[in-house]
């Protein structure tokens, strides 16, 4: 298993795992063009760390899994605001999932990514990210699935750099990602995966509360301004 030092495995929460990255990414610290995008909702309490510890602002990118139907855990592919779809044809090919399936889960998944745009962002008006770096974090990666569309979403708003911050996903994931960014930091890269939950102490569900304090806070913090 690769790791790095400053991720303590078992990771014990997503506080914890937010601070490590923090010191991960300490060259971003208050730089005026960096800005931290979070992958709802794991990947909030997660960014709030890494935003407040550097002194960046925080927003979102707001991602929804397409599941596979009756096992909705595996991807097999994901959307984005902006009307971005990455679908995982090796998953669709090996369980011959038909263009039907696909179009009634993706319309489910718009549905409650528009639901959560509501919830979260109100009338907050969208951060200017061109000519940006933009670091995008989630609480941790299986397929990539959900982390590849987000980076389409910002990559079509023309960003300086963009960097994806994450506290453990499978090897073969950080290597594909690694040859569509700029930048990926991952500690922690086990050899045998099975799922993000299993290497934390603490992986209980992100609440739609616990998001909407947590970017309030940092909204505050920063002046309550357009990123």
């Amino acid at each position: 298993m690769n790791t790095d030092p400053t991720m303590p495995v078992p990771i014990p929460d997503r506080v914890t795992a937010g601070r490590a990255l923090a010191e991960s990414l300490g060259h971003y610290r208050a730089r005026p063009q960096a800005i931290v995008l979070a992958l709802p909702r794991g990947g909030v309490p997660v960014a709030y760390e890494i935003a407040s510890r550097l002194q960046l602002p925080l927003d979102l990118m707001l991602v929804r899994k397409l599941g596979v139907p009756g096992h909705a855990e595996l991807a097999m592919g994901a959307i984005a605001s902006g009307g971005i779809r990455v679908l995982n044809r090796g998953v669709l090919a090996s369980l011959f999932i038909d263009q039907a399936a696909i179009e009634a889960v993706a319309e489910r998944e718009a549905e409650e990514l528009q639901r959560r745009d509501r919830a979260y962002r109100g009338e907050r008006p969208y951060p200017q990210l061109r000519d940006r770096e933009v670091i995008l974090v989630d609480d941790g990666l299986a397929t990539g699935a959900t982390m590849q569309a987000a980076v389409k979403a910002v990559r079509q708003h023309g960003p300086a750099r963009i960097v994806v911050a994450v506290p453990v996903a499978p090897p073969e994931t950080v290597a594909e990602l690694r040859s569509q960014v700029d930048e990926v930091v991952c500690p922690c890269m086990p050899d045998s995966f099975v799922a993000i939950g299993r290497w934390y102490l603490d992986f209980s569900q992100t609440s739609d509360r616990e998001v909407q304090e947590l970017l309030q806070r940092a909204w505050q913090e920063q002046g309550d301004s357009d990123a």
